[in-house]
């Protein structure tokens, strides 16, 4: 199973949930404080949805492609790093209430791209990372990996 994730930030959570469970015509599969995400099969998409501030536009806050397994996002690490592109990996990694592996890198345009795989539910949103972790996993807070900016993992 892979599918394209894409993950905005709404300043109206209800209703953007109200809005993708009639678009889709689903309930979220997954719901918590400031978070909802939608495992919508045709086409094959995850919806992240994160509440942002009140009264601001949605916009995007980062894409990914989910994968099923771990092999599957080191097998992608080492095509990109072969591709020169800079990689920020994480593993063991709890996000957006899931334990995950992934890897960051960046578009032309500054955009955040993840390839996680989701390992096990999660009872928060964040946790501490192993040390020598990179990246961001904080649904919001910008972090640095080789020189770039990058935004929030779900």
């Amino acid at each position: 199973m892979s599918r394209v994730q894409l993950a905005l930030r709404v300043s109206d959570l209800e209703g953007s949930i109200d809005f993708y469970r009639s678009l889709f015509g689903i309930e979220p599969a997954k719901r918590r404080p400031g978070y909802a995400n939608f495992a919508i099969t045709e086409p094959p998409l995850k919806l992240v949805l994160i509440e942002g501030e009140p009264g601001q536009p949605t916009v995007l806050d980062h894409l990914g492609v989910e994968v099923a397994t771990t092999d599957e996002v080191r097998a992608a690490t080492s095509r990109l790093s072969g591709l020169g592109m800079a990689t920020a990996e994480e593993n063991d990694t709890t996000c957006c209430y899931a334990l995950q592996d992934k890897v960051w890198v960046q578009g032309p345009g500054d955009e955040p791209w993840e390839v996680y795989t989701v390992k096990a539910d999660a009872p928060e949103a964040t946790s501490v990372r192993p040390a020598g972790g990179t990246g961001a996993c904080d649904c919001g807070t910008p972090a640095a990996a080789d020189g770039q900016t990058l935004t929030a993992c779900c």
